[in-house]
C-alpha cells in the first residue's frame, strides 16, 4: 500500500532532497523538513511558490500524480498586481497561448485568501500606487511556471502564488514547513 506526505512547502526552498545546483551555500531543501526515508516528491513547485507538495513512496503513485495525461487538478491561491477584470478571467479560463503552446482551460475566479493564510517570509512588495488581488486558479497540466506565466500574459503578473490542492489532497491547516501523513484511496 502506497503511503503518502502532505507537505506544506515554505517560499525560498527547493522541492528536491539535495541542492545540486547552488554555487556556494547551499539553499534549503526538502531535507530541512521532512526526514522519512523512501519518499520522493510527486510533482515539483518553485522555489518562489509555497505550499502543498505530495511525496510518496510508491513510483507508480509518483508518475500518476505528476504525469499531465492523468489531468489531476492542482488548485492554488494567486495574489496578483493589479485589478482582474472580466476579460482577463475569461481569458484565462478559456486558455492562453504560451511559448510552448496553448494551455487548456482553466477553473478561474477572484478569491478572498483564508484567514488562516500565513505571512510569508519575505514579505511580498508592497506599492501603495498598484492595486493587487487574489484569485483561486485550478489547472490539470503542470508546465513550468504555469500559473505565473498565464497571469502575466494577461497582464497581471503574480506577486505570490500558493497551490492549496493537488487532487483530493487540501493543504487545510497544515503550517508552513510542517508535514503530515495523508490517506490514499488507491485510485
Amino acid at each position: 500500500m502506497a503511503r503518502v506526505i502532505l507537505f506544506n512547502k515554505p517560499f525560498g526552498v527547493l522541492s528536491q532532497f539535495t541542492d545540486k545546483g547552488s554555487e556556494g551555500s547551499p539553499r534549503p531543501t526538502l531535507s530541512a523538513f521532512i526526514d522519512a526515508p523512501g519518499f520522493y516528491p510527486a510533482g515539483r513547485l518553485d522555489r518562489d511558490s509555497e505550499g502543498l507538495m505530495v511525496l510518496t513512496d510508491d513510483g507508480k503513485l509518483q508518475a500518476r500524480i505528476s504525469n499531465p495525461k492523468h489531468k489531476m487538478t492542482k488548485t492554488y491561491l494567486a495574489q496578483i498586481e493589479g485589478t482582474p477584470e472580466p476579460q482577463h478571467i475569461e481569458a484565462l479560463r478559456a486558455g492562453v497561448r504560451l511559448k510552448d503552446g496553448m494551455t487548456r482551460p482553466a477553473q478561474v475566479s477572484v478569491a478572498t485568501p483564508p484567514d488562516t493564510l500565513w505571512e510569508r517570509s519575505p514579505p511580498v512588495r508592497f506599492r501603495k500606487t498598484v492595486p493587487d488581488a487574489w484569485l483561486q486558479i485550478s489547472i490539470s497540466e503542470g508546465r513550468n511556471r504555469q500559473v505565473r506565466r498565464m497571469c502575466a500574459h494577461v497582464g497581471l503578473p503574480c506577486l505570490r502564488l500558493i497551490r492549496m490542492r493537488i487532487g483530493d489532497w487540501a493543504l487545510n491547516d497544515l503550517v508552513p514547513g510542517a508535514w503530515r501523513f495523508a490517506a490514499h484511496s488507491g485510485r
